[in-house]
């Protein structure tokens, strides 16, 4: 068993933010619902079909229905569960929490269709929660990296004793992806070209976007529309986008970005490789180890609330920093190896880049079991290190 990270307002109204499989549903009913009288919560799941159709034709119903309750008992908690199915219900909600006490727990896994339905958000009403895969300080002693690596954290995937059957969901996965959250939603009316996009789109994970070669590799689309690609994926909450850094946010944005899945495993189904071993001390395997740690960062900021801006570092002359973390007042540089033993010599190379860009703190993140601090960097195993970032007990 394990404990997720997230802890829920129990108190207000929420959003809860995660893409398709990160257990919204099931940290709902764990941390909310348990121990509730049954007789104060109303639960709507709108990826029941005949329940979206009642609240798409009529989102004013769920007024009338919540007014009922209220007039036959009390109602503490009415349930939205992907709530971007019917986005007008959020308008609804809104006059809700004008006029009743009744809190609301929102699920969704698109932001993007909550834009475009022209949902208010509730105005900042409503604290904002997100939810990724698992992540290795929620796995404790169970946590496997070679598991990691290849199959990813969604909970009904990774925790499955049956590595065939791991390989099978991952593959539904991203079949269901395609055909709920993109066909369905009618999130792009040219689903071909969207598929071999994401095939390309995996095979660049990591890599500094380049939207003209990408575009070239897919074929029949133009660079606009690879890029609405890729906001598509970073809107569904299956990526995210890591900057270029600068002092100045500004002359960031002028910079080319990276992009990473936010769970290996998707990403080695959509670019067809999760038959493909991941061994050690090879190109593939720190690949995918540097990806899972920028991912865990990238998990536990939201997760944890700290609110830090993620970035990368490159020079021209191609020396880079994997990531540059910076918010409260400080900036922490962190270079990570897949390397089972500290390169003393590359640590030095590393604080002298870092020094330069006038970082407070440096981390250096490997499977390397040993504590080291070189120059000013503080080597550490990557999960120790994260642990120490973010100021993770146990």
């Amino acid at each position: 068993m394990f404990q997720r990270l997230l802890n829920l307002s129990t108190s207000e109204t929420f959003f809860l933010f995660g893409a398709r499989g990160t257990g919204k549903s099931t940290l709902l009913k764990t941390s909310l619902l348990d121990g509730k009288d049954p007789a104060r919560v109303r639960v709507y799941d709108l990826l029941d079909p005949e329940i979206e159709d009642a609240f798409v034709r009529s989102p004013e119903r769920l007024e009338q229905e919540v007014r009922a309750h209220l007039s036959a008992g009390p109602l503490d908690w009415v349930v939205l569960d992907e709530v971007q199915k019917a986005p007008r219900l959020l308008d609804v909600v809104h006059r809700l929490l004008f006029s009743t006490q009744v809190r609301f727990a929102l699920t969704g896994s698109s932001a993007r269709k909550l834009r475009r339905g022209a949902a208010n958000l509730l105005a900042g009403r409503a604290v904002v929660h997100h939810l990724g895969p698992l992540s290795f300080a929620e796995l404790g002693d169970a946590f496997d990296l070679d598991r990691a690596l290849r199959f990813g954290g969604l909970p009904g995937i990774a925790l499955h004793p049956s590595e065939e059957v791991r390989s099978q969901r991952l593959r539904a996965y991203a079949l269901t992806y395609l055909r709920e959250e993109v066909q369905a939603e009618q999130l792009t009316r040219r689903l071909d070209p969207f598929r071999e996009f994401l095939e390309v789109a995996a095979q660049h994970n990591g890599k500094v976007l380049n939207v003209a070669a990408i575009a070239r590799a897919v074929g029949r689309v133009d660079d606009k529309t690879v890029r609405t690609f890729f906001e598509i994926l970073e809107d569904t909450l299956l990526g995210f986008f890591l900057p270029a850094w600068d002092r100045s946010v500004r002359r960031s944005q002028g910079k080319h970005p990276k992009f990473y899945f936010t769970d290996p495993g998707v990403k080695r189904a959509l670019e067809r490789t999760l038959d493909v071993a991941l061994n050690p001390r090879t190109s593939a395997f720190g690949e995918a180890f540097e990806h899972l740690v920028v991912a865990e960062t990238h998990r536990l900021n939201e997760t944890l609330g700290r609110d830090l801006r993620l970035a990368y570092f490159a020079t021209k002359d191609g020396a880079e920093i994997d990531l540059i973390l910076s918010g409260g007042g400080k900036t922490i540089a962190v270079e990570i190896k897949s390397s089972d033993r500290v390169d003393t010599v590359r640590v030095h190379r590393f604080a002298g880049l870092a020094a330069s860009l006038g970082v407070d703190e440096a981390y250096w993140l490997s499977r390397d079991p040993t504590a080291l601090d070189v120059a000013s960097v503080r080597c550490r195993e990557w999960r120790v290190g994260l642990r120490t970032i973010f100021a993770i007990s146990g």
